[in-house]
């Protein structure tokens, strides 16, 4: 029961949607078919597939260094490879305009030295932008997986003589299907229904055409067609990922014990890897700090207010919808896992519903359920909860899933047959082999509902302020000296989220 209201609860947008729809006319319609909305589709689809091979391509070295090296400073690396997590897409869009773009503060220094600018209007600024926002997804998923895995299975192919690459491409990679098959699905959807960047670096994206619709109120019905349209290439989506996912299975061995793994010297490889961590950071984290700082200092004299309020705001909301998240992911995942059917897995993928809409759908369609259904509720902290559950749990649905996948079923049955109860059974064997995972899938939720926007403003109580409206009111003014402060103090807030689950990680996996 609890799996199948999660998916209802997902469901709640396209019904909104479709109820939007059964409005439209007949000039609606024509203009959904029209070539200019097939070439949006097309723009969409390949801006989606190219920032998901270039996040892919980013995050496997990147995790396989802070699980399985001997990397220095290791921990440090993580926390820090995750904080990108953190910036908004549309903060990391401004970001690269006002680094790089026309007076740019870094337009006239790259342009006296002779060395060239990086092109950031249109595809390639988007496709910077939306990597460097999205590559931590794919990130903590494969660190959740390569955590997960049996160090037995890696030793028995060295046993039989296969060199360390080698090992590593036919037996770690292959067992990291889920951690991919998610990451993939969770970045190619956020792609989609991203609008902030796109806007900023001027790419017109699907997203951005519905947005113009809702926010112009120039025609709802054929925005919600368009929406509709966009759930339809979801569908597409996760029919696809389903089929590329297979029916293998990836827990670990018999023995079932999580040993510490002997890392790997990386010796004369260490300089550069080093410097590939460093790069990364400093496109994610030191390039978007400085351009802050930077706005931070023009504006000392700027009165930007308390930020205490909005800061505790930010957290208490993220974190509450980050455990119900996740708590309502575990069922979800459970019954795709260890009970497959048509059934069980439809109800995994309708999860995915509100994943790929553009937030405001999503806030709207959840504004009509609290108006017409449970009007008790509208105007309260449960309905911004709720949003953020609906919009991020297949964030939570991915890296549990892909937890349970390497989590060999003989132990808790081993574990029941010795006489204990099903709550100590998930107490004592379960969750602590699950802890990873489920630390991941809070992670995720948890940094990626610090910085929603449209939800938030249109669901959050009277005068409940958070760090990301903060800074969305000021930069949509064009006060950018007055953003710099609460978008920094974002950032540091979720990095610390991110420390205490690389601490815990630490704790619970053999790192």
């Amino acid at each position: 029961m609890a799996g199948v209201a999660m998916a209802a609860l997902a469901l709640v947008p396209a019904v909104y949607l479709c109820v939007r729809a059964a409005e439209a006319d007949a000039e609606a319609w024509g203009l959904l078919f029209r070539d200019r909305t097939w070439g949006l589709l097309g723009r969409t689809l390949g801006l989606a597939a190219a920032v998901t091979g270039c996040a892919a391509l980013l995050a496997l070295p990147l995790a396989w260094l802070t699980t399985r090296t001997d990397l220095p400073g290791r921990r440090l690396w993580t926390v820090l490879l995750c904080v990108p997590l953190a910036v908004p897409t549309f903060v990391s869009g401004y970001v690269l305009l006002a680094a790089f773009g026309v007076g740019g503060a870094l337009e006239e220094p790259l342009t006296r030295w002779g060395l060239p600018v990086p092109p950031v209007y249109g595809f390639p600024g988007a496709l910077l932008a939306l990597t460097v926002s999205t590559y931590p997804y794919f990130f903590l998923a494969l660190r959740a997986g390569l955590l997960s895995q049996d160090p037995a299975w890696l030793e028995g192919a060295r046993s039989l003589g296969l060199t360390p690459a080698r090992a590593f491409f036919r037996i770690t990679v292959p067992l990291l299907r889920p951690a991919f098959a998610s990451g993939a699905l969770l970045v190619g959807l956020y792609v989609l229904s991203d609008f902030g960047a796109v806007a900023l670096v001027q790419y017109d994206a699907f997203s951005r055409a519905i947005y113009v619709q809702y926010e112009g109120a120039y025609d709802r019905s054929y925005a919600a067609l368009l929406g509709l349209a966009l759930v339809s290439v979801t569908v597409g989506v996760l029919a696809l990922e389903l089929w590329l996912r297979g029916r293998a299975g990836y827990h670990r061995s018999a023995k079932g014990a999580a040993r510490a793994v002997a890392p790997v010297s990386l010796r004369g490889w260490r300089v550069p890897a080093l410097l590939l961590c460093g790069a990364v950071v400093a496109v994610g984290v030191a390039l978007p700090v400085g351009v802050l700082v930077y706005w931070g200092v023009q504006g000392l004299s700027v009165e930007s207010g308390p930020m205490l309020g909005p800061a505790w705001n930010s957290v208490s909301a993220s974190m509450m919808g980050a455990v119900a998240a996740v708590v309502g992911a575990l069922p979800l995942a459970f019954l795709a896992v260890r009970y497959p059917s048509r059934l069980t897995v439809a109800l995994e993928r309708v999860s995915y519903a509100g994943y790929a809409l553009p937030p405001i759908v999503l806030a709207l369609s959840l504004v009509f359920l609290g108006v017409q259904a449970v009007p008790f509720l509208y105007g309260t902290l449960v309905m911004l909860v709720l949003a953020y559950v609906v919009r991020f749990l297949p964030q939570a649905v991915g890296v549990v899933r892909a937890s349970l996948l390497q989590l060999n079923p003989h132990l808790p049955e081993a574990a029941a047959s010795l006489g204990q109860p099903p709550s100590a059974v998930l107490r004592r064997v379960t969750a602590p082999l699950l802890r990873p995972g489920l630390l991941a899938g809070a992670a995720l939720v948890f940094l990626t509902a610090m910085k929603e926007l449209p939800a938030t403003l249109l669901l959050a109580p009277i005068g409940f302020e958070t760090l990301a409206t903060r800074v969305w009111g000021a930069t949509a003014e064009g006060r950018f000296a007055e953003a710099a402060a609460p978008a920094l103090l974002l950032m540091a807030v979720s990095t610390l989220g991110v420390g205490l689950l690389v601490s815990q990680e630490g704790r619970s996996s053999p790192g």
